[in-house]
């Protein structure tokens, strides 16, 4: 009898709570997976046709775009420090998804691994090329917009000045510039006066950092602001030269826009980033979240900065100890980049447990680990100028 009974209440339909319950545990482990499935595939939920060349460089397009129309914008992506063309992978099948018929991804490979230590300068000589040759691949191109993680950004700056065209119309590589967009760039250099949060603020860990910055050849003596030209190299690249046009380079595009951490990035500080003083940044406590993109906080179209007298950013210099000369030069070097109006945008991934990896997250480096960031490359996409 107790077996019938045992029996019956085996077969008998569970409740519609339970059902419902059983339901939703099922749909969200659905959504986990096609999650992961996405990440899983190169191709993130979007096919492309991908060209490779000898160097290892990618050129993207979208599967979908018809073979009649060729598209018009050259959208050249370029990876950070001991980076690859990989790691912009992700943003560039977002921006193929949105604008199939538009763009053409050039993600660099010329400055991968071990070669990103070889300098900026060199650095940016051997992107200009690959730039050149990317052009001469796709004649119908009439628009170029550049895209740069972490040092990429700076490299991407002294490209442009090496690819600029000193005539009415100022072209970049003889075509017209549209965007200029850094995510999480040392822009003002880690040489010191506490640009690098991993170093917690301590002017004897900048110090002995500043001493050993050959650790990452020419490049670490360019981004701490120790190699042999007076004046450095980052601090040049905010002024107009005789051979190289640095800033007139940079102006003549229509868009100017940094992303920055403001929490979490141990590795490159939220004013260097943002290009902003100290004192210029935004409360924190007072920043609030974007609705639509997560880890985007409000004033994300904030371009201010202190008005100040514009003299030469060269005239600025005064070295003394360490500390007045790194903040002389760090001063110096705002001068120069706000004469051009930034369109400044924070990210926070505070309550995310890929925070500790804020400097990949907000480019979605590693989608498997950095996927986080998605809703900032959303943004970056969805606020592009086609």
């Amino acid at each position: 009898m107790e077996s019938e009974k045992n029996l019956q209440e085996s077969i008998e339909p569970k409740t519609s709570d339970e059902v419902a319950k059983k339901l939703k545990k099922k749909n969200r482990r659905s959504l986990i997976l096609n999650k992961l499935r996405c990440f899983g595939s190169t191709d993130y939920g979007y096919p492309t046709v991908d060209e490779v060349d000898g160097d290892g460089n990618i050129d993207m397009q979208s599967a979908s775009t018809d073979k009649k129309h060729s598209p018009t914008h050259l959208v050249v992506m370029v990876n950070g420090l001991i980076g690859s063309a990989h790691n912009w992978r992700y943003a560039a099948k977002q921006f193929l998804k949105k604008y199939p018929d538009d763009v053409i991804v050039h993600c660099s490979e010329r400055n991968s691994s071990l070669l990103t230590f070889n300098g900026v300068d060199v650095m940016g000589n051997r992107l200009a090329n690959e730039v050149v040759s990317v052009i001469k691949r796709y004649r119908n191109v009439e628009k170029i917009s550049f895209i740069g993680h972490s040092l990429g950004g700076l490299v991407a700056r002294y490209a442009i000045a090496k690819l600029y065209g000193d005539t009415e119309d100022s072209r970049i590589g003889g075509l017209v510039p549209m965007n200029f967009i850094t995510v999480a760039t040392p822009h003002l250099g880690t040489g010191g006066h506490r640009q690098v949060p991993l170093f917690g603020g301590s002017n004897t860990v900048e110090k002995v950092a500043h001493q050993i910055s050959w650790v990452l050849g020419r490049t670490g003596r360019h981004l701490f602001l120790t190699d042999n030209p007076h004046p450095p190299l980052l601090l040049q690249m905010v002024d107009d030269s005789q051979d190289l046009k640095f800033l007139s380079a940079l102006q003549s595009f229509t868009r100017h826009v940094v992303y920055a951490n403001a929490h979490f990035d141990h590795i490159v500080g939220w004013s260097t980033s943002s290009i902003r003083r100290r004192n210029e940044l935004p409360k924190r406590k007072n920043l609030v979240r974007s609705s639509k993109y997560p880890h985007i906080l409000k004033g994300d179209r904030d371009t201010t900065t202190k008005s100040v007298k514009q003299e030469s950013p060269l005239l600025l210099l005064q070295p003394n100890n360490f500390k007045t000369a790194t903040a002389s030069m760090e001063e110096a070097m705002m001068r120069g980049l706000t004469k051009i109006s930034w369109e400044r945008v924070d990210v926070s991934f505070k309550g995310s447990k890929q925070r500790y990896f804020a400097h990949n997250t907000i480019q979605v480096n590693s989608p498997w680990i950095n996927s986080d960031g998605a809703d900032i490359i959303q943004h970056l996409v969805d606020n592009f100028q086609i």
